[in-house]
């Protein structure tokens, strides 16, 4: 075989490699540990999927063994069924210490046929108050649905299936704090909330209905140390420089209009001038 011959074969072999590790889902074997729950947490489809459960005695979780600073993760869950009140399925990133950062998901049960709460909330430095809610336009019990978390230098953007649900900017210009200098892990897991997590506590979990399960696969980290792309400023890392465009704008909005049931920002027992700043730059009024 001549030796053109070869680099072609060589050439076709990287290109399909590159293409495989770009869809290649994490392996929860080998990339989370199971930090409490014992086997109520449980490992399927050789690693490619997990169950976390919850019944009266204990819930469960886990949290990725690597941690990084910026990056974007995916994953696909499917939620738990049926009368799932008080019930909190969480799942988001975090560093640890009494000033920890914290970005989260948390998908908030509700009675049988009513609508999950999903509960978003940006931490910095160990302060929170920065919640907004949503109601979902599909049944997350019925399929799994792919819910993202984006978060570089500039921006952190909450995702529903692609969709862009919310966007938390970085404006340290304006002494707003933002996650920038601690590295986190992802974390998951299914507890009992029925103190505030229904109706502000007032429907409780139905333990006649355990145990609860939700189902997790697709798992997929993009960031500086485990992905092929680079952190630098030369346009080569998509995630490190992604925002919100025209059309996802657009999107974003309709959420918010539809869908969003709470906004920290018109709360006023946590209304504060920085936030009406924070409203209107993320509508872009400023």
């Amino acid at each position: 075989m001549g030796c053109s011959k070869i680099l072609i074969l060589v050439y076709i072999f990287s290109i399909f490699s590159f293409m495989w590790c770009l869809v290649l889902a994490g392996d929860f074997k080998k990339d989370v540990n199971i930090i409490w729950g014992g086997d109520k947490a449980k490992i399927l489809e050789n690693g490619q999927a997990i169950a976390l459960s919850l019944d009266r005695t204990s819930g469960s979780g886990f949290q990725s063994k690597a941690k990084f600073l910026f990056g974007k993760i995916s994953m696909n869950l499917k939620l738990v069924s049926g009368n799932s009140a008080g019930t909190v399925t969480s799942y988001y990133v975090a560093s640890k210490g009494a000033m920890w950062d914290e970005i989260d998901f948390e998908f908030l049960g509700n009675l049988s046929g009513d609508p999950y709460t999903v509960h978003t909330n940006v931490i910095t430095q160990g302060k929170g108050d920065r919640e907004q809610q949503f109601r979902l336009w599909f049944d997350p019990t019925i399929n799994f649905h792919t819910y993202s978390i984006l978060w570089n230098p500039r921006t952190i953007i909450f995702y529903v299936d692609g969709t862009p649900i919310r966007q938390f900017k970085n404006m340290k210009t304006m002494n707003v704090s933002y996650p920038e200098k601690q590295a986190m892990r992802v974390h998951s897991s299914l507890w009992d909330g029925d103190d505030w997590a229904t109706r502000g506590g007032l429907v409780k979990t139905d333990w006649s209905k355990a145990p609860f399960t939700a189902y997790y696969k697709n798992y997929e980290v993009q960031d500086c140390v485990g992905s092929n792309e680079t952190c630098g400023g030369d346009g080569s890392s998509s995630w490190i420089n992604e925002g919100i465009d025209d059309s996802g704008m657009k999107r974003l909005k309709w959420v918010q209009k539809n869908f969003m049931i709470y906004d920290y920002c018109n709360d006023p027992k946590k209304f504060r001038l920085v936030n009406v700043l924070l409203m209107l730059y993320e509508l872009k009024a400023l």
